[in-house]
């Protein structure tokens, strides 16, 4: 037997697995590092999180991304090169987070690699007869296994897609094995770029579990910070939106888009939520003199109707619920207040209270999504739509 594939058989039988979860947003700030130890399986899972960093993306790796992120149209040699260069990258980045953190890469049993998204294209954006969903993440997990010299699963959302699914939202997984609790329904809430939340029922039913995009979460709101206030990347606390006055005209011009009458379960990204559509509604509306703050302020309104609109859809009247967000959005007051006037029978807490970082759970996720595809893939989620009972993740041997 092929002595990496010895080794990952050995894996598989310890009690307790050492695992990088690697994540990197379509909010490009950086790559969320999240160093676990993992033992048990579905809803055994039990994660201790020791060593959590998220590299910051320098300018000239955020250029280089925003070439082919989100676009239709892009240069096909770059997108190509791309692949690789960002796997070396994302290797080199864990290697140096593990010699900061005084880890022996000998230590770590896996890799667990989201990759960087560059398109999201479900048939409900692609609109192309005949072609199934789709997305792509670019950072090749061989790559990033040679680069380290450790096993590496990738790819994650293309069995998930296989399997009838739109490749997003995967946190569903995770967040029913490490943070489903008997006799308390749960909303995990992920203020990322775009929103999504996994409800989890207080009767741990594996088959009720329901998860679902809501629309933007942070990246309108990221986009025109950068777009106004170049030196900027995001908006402070809020601080910017704070200042600023919502356009009701704008706003009601932002949720008329059809995504929003679309059933639930769905996903979307960037390709349909960015500069370019909101500047289209502006012109509808003869908006387009918006002061910057005026803006940001309509953006948080518009991310904090529509994410409060679908939670709203979730939840059964006279029922109970906890929201626990994660994610940046979650440390923008102007958007969790908004969130908190809309809900105002919901009790909100972080994730952090139940043992993960909001920052980190999504890179935890991925460890998490590995571990099952080394040990786990027994629990059956029923077939629900967007939740897709599969193992996820393609393995890289490093030599």
């Amino acid at each position: 037997m092929n002595t990496h594939l010895t080794r990952l058989f050995n894996i598989a039988q310890k009690e307790t697995r050492t695992i990088v979860g690697l994540m990197s947003g379509t909010s490009l700030d950086g790559l969320d590092v999240a160093l676990c130890r993992i033992t048990g399986s579905g809803g055994r899972t039990q994660v201790d999180l020791t060593h959590f960093e998220t590299v910051d993306y320098t300018p000239e790796i955020k250029a280089n991304i925003r070439q082919v992120f989100a676009k239709n149209t892009v240069d096909f040699q770059f997108l190509t090169v791309l692949n690789p260069w960002l796997g070396t990258l994302h290797g080199q980045m864990v290697l140096d987070c593990l010699n900061r953190w005084e880890v022996p890469a000998a230590t770590v049993d896996v890799i667990a690699s989201h990759g960087q998204t560059v398109l999201h294209a479900p048939k409900s954006l692609h609109g192309r007869a005949g072609f199934p969903n789709a997305t792509l993440q670019l950072g090749d997990g061989d790559h990033v296994a040679v680069t380290t010299g450790i096993i590496t699963l990738s790819d994650f959302r293309q069995k998930h897609l296989a399997a009838g699914g739109e490749g997003a939202p995967l946190a569903v997984y995770g967040d029913y094995f490490i943070f489903s609790k008997l006799g308390e329904n749960r909303l995990m809430l992920n203020l990322g770029g775009i929103a999504n939340f996994t409800y989890l029922p207080g009767t741990l039913d594996a088959s009720a579990v329901f998860t679902t995009d809501t629309g933007p979460g942070n990246t309108l709101l990221d986009a025109f910070t950068r777009h106004f206030f170049p030196a900027l990347s995001f908006d402070r606390d809020g601080a910017l939106a704070r200042a600023g006055t919502v356009s009701e005209p704008l706003l009601q011009a932002l949720k008329s888009d059809p995504f929003f009458s679309q059933p639930f379960p769905k996903t979307t990204g960037p390709e349909l939520f960015n500069v370019a559509s909101v500047q289209r509604a502006q012109v509808a509306t003869a908006t387009e003199a918006l002061r910057p703050e005026d803006l940001l302020a309509t953006l948080v309104r518009f991310s904090a109707e529509t994410i409060a609109g679908a939670l709203r859809w979730a939840m059964q009247p006279d029922t109970p619920y906890r929201v626990y967000l994660s994610g940046g959005g979650a440390h923008n007051p102007a958007l969790t207040d908004a969130l908190g006037a809309l809900l105002p029978g919901v009790t909100f807490g972080r994730t952090d209270e139940l043992g993960i970082a909001g920052d980190a759970k999504e890179a935890v996720l991925f460890a998490i999504l590995a571990n099952e595809a080394l040990v786990g893939g027994t629990t059956d989620f029923g077939g629900r739509a967007g939740v897709p009972s599969v193992t996820m993740g393609k393995i890289s041997l490093p030599g």
